[in-house]
């Protein structure tokens, strides 16, 4: 699993941030009414947000550890003809060999990113802001880890390498569990996801300024190079590095969008946009309601 550093940043800034948020002045007591400022859109739970972040890049890192034993062996790949039009063309061409190195360096590039961006929304919006746009980055990197790690394991698709290289299972060097893992691509999921929620935040926090739509380009040929890259790597097929694009993208919106906190006219009426309600019935037992506004 060779996007691991994007995970350890994660649980750095989940143990960091949640006990800041935690022991911190700016923590508001229970029977306290939030009461947000303009600047002030996304909310944050240090429980359930710490449970989503410490368990999300804890299940990944744990099913990283078990496929680092080898204990899960891969199988030969099957007929090259049954392939996808589309990823008939990953097994036939030419691998650039400095193509996963820089693959790796634009994933590092959005990484850089994820942590300078809550610094400057600090910069802008106050501490606050810096905290909040902190845990939802680090939540969408762990929870785009454990959904990729578990597809893998789940899927256990030959890389395109293993074509060339490992038709006979027993041949040299082809005993290793991560030959089974390309759908889908780490790399591009992570990326994707990444900017997204960049994206998101920028839209929401500056969205009359060029910020939002730079963000967005930049985001947009980011992870297209770095799922090109991990194609001719020879790392992933086309469809691996879609797949992850699309999943990575949809984390990386859903995190920052159910954290977001709709401002009304009186402040002192704010709620959440989802609520559960309870309503009895006469004939006995009750009724769970739930609503939400999106």
């Amino acid at each position: 699993m060779n996007h691991r550093p994007s995970l350890r940043i994660a649980a750095g800034l989940s143990v960091s941030l949640l006990a800041s948020i935690v022991l911190g002045p700016g923590t508001a007591r229970a029977d306290e009414v939030p009461h947000l400022s303009e600047t002030e859109h996304f909310t944050i739970d240090p429980v359930v947000d710490g449970v989503l972040v410490v368990g999300g890049a804890g299940f990944a890192e744990m099913l990283s550890l078990i496929l680092a034993t080898g204990e899960i062996r891969p199988q030969a790949p099957g007929d090259p003809s049954k392939l996808l039009s589309i990823d008939r063309g990953a097994v036939t061409q030419t691998i650039d060999p400095n193509a996963g190195t820089y693959s790796t360096y634009g994933l590092y590039a959005a990484i850089a990113y994820a942590v300078v961006d809550p610094i400057l929304s600090g910069v802008r919006d106050g501490r606050r802001a810096t905290l909040v746009d902190a845990i939802m980055y680090a939540e969408t990197i762990a929870i785009t880890e454990a959904f990729t790690d578990a597809t893998k394991i789940a899927v256990r698709r030959p890389r395109p390498i293993d074509y060339a290289l490992c038709m006979d299972p027993n041949a040299a060097g082809c005993g290793n569990t991560d030959l089974q893992l390309s759908f889908f691509s780490g790399h591009a999921s992570s990326t994707a996801a990444i900017s997204a929620t960049a994206t998101y935040l920028a839209f929401i926090r500056q969205p009359h300024s060029p910020r939002p739509w730079i963000t967005l380009g930049i985001g947009l040929g980011l992870t297209t190079f770095v799922s090109y890259e991990r194609v001719r790597s020879g790392e992933h097929f086309p469809t691996d590095v879609i797949v992850g694009s699309m999943a990575g993208a949809a984390i990386g919106v859903l995190v920052p969008h159910f954290h977001r906190r709709p401002h009304y006219h009186d402040k002192d009426l704010e709620s959440s946009p989802v609520w559960i309600g309870y309503q009895p019935i006469q004939t006995g037992g009750g009724a769970v309601t739930l609503g939400g506004a999106f």
